[in-house]
């Protein structure tokens, strides 16, 4: 993993607008929803819609309690808009659900701050090590309080590729993966671990996937785009075909094998 160790500390905060009150929310709500899941009482399928497992409404309930009660409004996967707030946070409170109730531990809560149409600031915490991953705009990504940056790698066939989707063909990777928690392997672009995070085939991710990731990336020197050129960064219920690369070289050579 790619770290730069003898950098100064952050630079002020964003415009003023990243408190430390704002920062310490997102931990806190990290934290609790942490604390939940670990507790190994919500194992299975809800039932109350496809493919959403108790853990992921319990994690749900804290976010929207910790996020609200700082004045927050929110954008859940789990349960859409609420509240009202200067700003808004776009949450998945657990991204890898199917690996945390699996017993995979590779799966996190993902948080991006918006102010208006801009983002600000950024937390992915994996919560199966404990890992957090955070940035403001403006003042670089950190890994655990280490400042990071990507790879830099250039070649396609030395780079370490991940995808959400399965590709249709093999485009000349060194090695492949698909982790199943989009929101860390986009930070694993960030801090250097692969090269490239990738849709792939028909996959599509929404902004709670993908925004908390987008912000590190962005901070770590890193590049992404959108395969069919949409905005990236919204808070709206929407579908995205996002590839995020260690470099211009790797984002470019993904592009022009958009379909894979």
């Amino acid at each position: 993993m790619a770290a730069i160790t003898n950098q100064v500390s952050r630079e002020p905060h964003y415009r003023y607008y990243v408190t430390e009150t704002l920062v310490t929310t997102l931990r806190t709500c990290a934290r609790e929803i942490g604390e939940v899941v670990k507790s190994g009482r919500h194992d299975g399928f809800s039932g109350l819609r496809a493919s959403q497992y108790h853990l992921d409404v319990a994690a749900d309930e804290v976010a929207l309690r910790v996020l609200h009660g700082a004045g927050f409004q929110v954008v859940s996967e789990e349960s859409g808009v609420s509240g009202s707030g200067e700003f808004t946070v776009v949450v998945d409170p657990i991204d890898g659900s199917t690996n945390c109730d699996h017993g995979v531990p590779f799966f996190a809560t993902s948080l991006a701050v918006l102010k208006g149409d801009e983002l600000v600031a950024a937390l992915v915490m994996n919560q199966a090590t404990g890992t957090i991953y955070e940035a403001e705009k403006g003042s670089g990504a950190y890994r655990d309080g280490a400042p990071i940056v990507s790879s830099g790698q250039t070649d396609f066939s030395k780079s370490i590729a991940s995808f959400s989707g399965l590709p249709a063909q093999h485009l000349g990777w060194a090695q492949y993966r698909s982790l199943g928690a989009a929101s860390l392997e986009i930070c694993l672009v960030a801090d250097g671990s692969i090269d490239v995070f990738s849709v792939a085939n028909k996959s599509t991710l929404n902004p709670w996937d993908y925004l908390g990731g987008l912000l590190l990336v962005q901070e770590a020197g890193a590049v992404f785009a959108e395969y069919d050129g949409e905005p990236l960064v919204t808070a709206q219920r929407v579908r995205r075909r996002p590839v995020f690369a260690a470099t211009n070289d790797l984002l470019m050579f993904m592009q022009q094998a958009r379909n894979l």
